[in-house]
């Protein structure tokens, strides 16, 4: 097949077949991937197509083990955790892989062997993974949100634009059918001109003091490595690792991080959206370490093309609404408000308002193909150079978007946004939290 014109330069590498057949999938899809092109794509050679890729993966236990098993058709060559059982017990699966307990290391020492590597850990690991990872030459999936801070969301996309990688977010619900045929329902115009948008989830992650004192972290857990580039405190059983570490500003970002980029996800996709103009946030008092336990978010998007501009409302916890446009709405899910009526979607359903006018309501024909798979669609886009509907160009204007409520949240202002230089323009008092410092050893640039 013929090479598009100028493609990056390929990484010098060791002359494993691995590196050999990295090289040749760079080559032939970089270029298409950094140009943002997503049709008319060249299949790469079938011996390419056909070959597995070879897997290093960060985070063997919880989501990261769902991101395991929706690749383990490949070659799982590496395996990365900060805690020792949960490492044994994935490496249980997977005899031939390396076994490491410091991801900087792992690619350092594999990269050269591998094709593509598979991020599920704490938010704050995701950027300092997925860089070192971009900059080695590795396609890279990573877990939502995609990274830590806004900053870092910018750096990373921008990254994987420079190199061409494969890139995918795992917004796993994004392949689901019903999200397809909601987005086709609002882009074939049959709400009308949609100036609402209402965003909710029924959950709350936050609350909490921080421990007055700090225990010995069990052998098994290397909590130096677990705290990363975040600043240095006690292991205090129960309140971070495993499960409780979003509610802590150092290592997550609340239900707005946890939920936002599922929920806002089907709005940014239906109606093109990228970067507000704006955006203000109401909650309880800013608590300087843990989390908020309601959050509603007001978001104003400008027009796009003939498309009016939007405001979008996110509701987080207590704060989550019961009635959405006059209607009685369950714990989670999204609800766009057009000239024409109004429809209220979830994960797996959509429902048409006023009920009467849509009682005889025919779907618009398929525009969108139905998926192959969330985590087949990057696996593909590895082999071939074929697109990723949740690449991190579009992933990360919706984690930097996603982002921003925080940011608001913690100023206490509404916050007029330039994205394009990642400035709140009336508040200098944002970029502490649009960007963050780093433990030695950990940075982001």
């Amino acid at each position: 097949m013929k090479k598009p014109a100028n493609p990056p330069a390929p990484r010098k590498s060791s002359p494993t077949a691995s590196a050999n057949r990295r090289r040749f999938l760079q080559t032939t899809s970089a270029g298409i991937l950094a140009a943002g092109v997503f049709s008319e794509l060249p299949a790469a050679e079938s011996t390419s197509a056909n070959s597995k890729l070879k897997l290093l993966c960060v985070g063997t236990a919880n989501r990261a083990a769902a991101d395991i098993d929706g690749v383990k058709s490949q070659d799982i060559v590496g395996l990365c955790d900060v805690d020792k059982n949960y490492l044994d017990r994935a490496a249980s699966s997977f005899k031939d892989a390396k076994l490491y307990a410091d991801y900087r290391e792992m690619i350092a020492n594999e990269a050269d062997k591998a094709d593509g590597i598979v991020i599920g850990t704490t938010d704050h690991h995701h950027a300092p993974a997925s860089l070192r990872a971009i900059n080695a030459g590795l396609h890279c999936y990573c877990e939502k949100p995609l990274t830590h801070t806004i900053h870092e969301a910018r750096v990373i996309a921008e990254a994987a634009k420079a190199k061409g990688v494969a890139t995918q977010m795992g917004t796993q619900i994004h392949a689901e059918p019903n999200y397809r045929r909601v987005v086709e329902i609002v882009q074939a115009g049959v709400l009308g001109d949609i100036k609402e948008v209402h965003v909710w989830v029924g959950k709350g992650w936050g609350g909490g003091e921080r421990p007055e004192a700090g225990q010995t972290p069990p052998e098994n857990l290397d909590w130096d490595l677990w705290l990363g580039g975040a600043p240095e405190r006690p292991y205090a059983a129960g309140r971070y690792h495993p499960a409780q570490w979003r509610r802590w500003w150092d290592f997550g970002q609340g239900t707005l991080g946890d939920m936002g980029c599922h929920y806002m996800d089907l709005p940014f996709w239906a109606l093109n959206l990228r970067h507000p103009t704006s955006c203000e946030a109401e909650g309880p008092e800013v608590h300087p370490e843990t989390c908020p336990l309601g959050l509603k978010v007001k978001y104003k998007f400008p027009a796009r093309g003939n498309m009016p501009g939007v405001d979008l409302t996110w509701y987080d916890g207590n704060l989550t609404p019961k009635e959405v446009a006059g209607e009685r709405v369950p714990g989670s899910g999204v609800m766009f408000v057009g000239s024409n009526g109004h429809m209220y979607a979830n994960y797996s359903n959509y429902k048409l308002f006023p009920q009467d006018k849509f009682s005889d309501f025919t779907p618009p024909p398929k525009t969108i193909p139905d998926s192959i798979g969330h985590h087949a669609e990057w696996i593909k886009a590895c082999k071939d150079g074929s697109p990723t509907l949740c690449n991190f160009d579009y992933s990360g204007a919706l984690t930097e978007s996603v982002l921003l409520g925080n940011v608001a949240y913690r100023t206490g202002k509404q916050l007029d946004w330039d994205a394009k230089a990642l400035k709140a323009t009336n508040c200098p008092e944002a970029d502490q939290y649009i960007k963050k410092e780093y433990r030695k050893g950990w940075e982001v640039a």
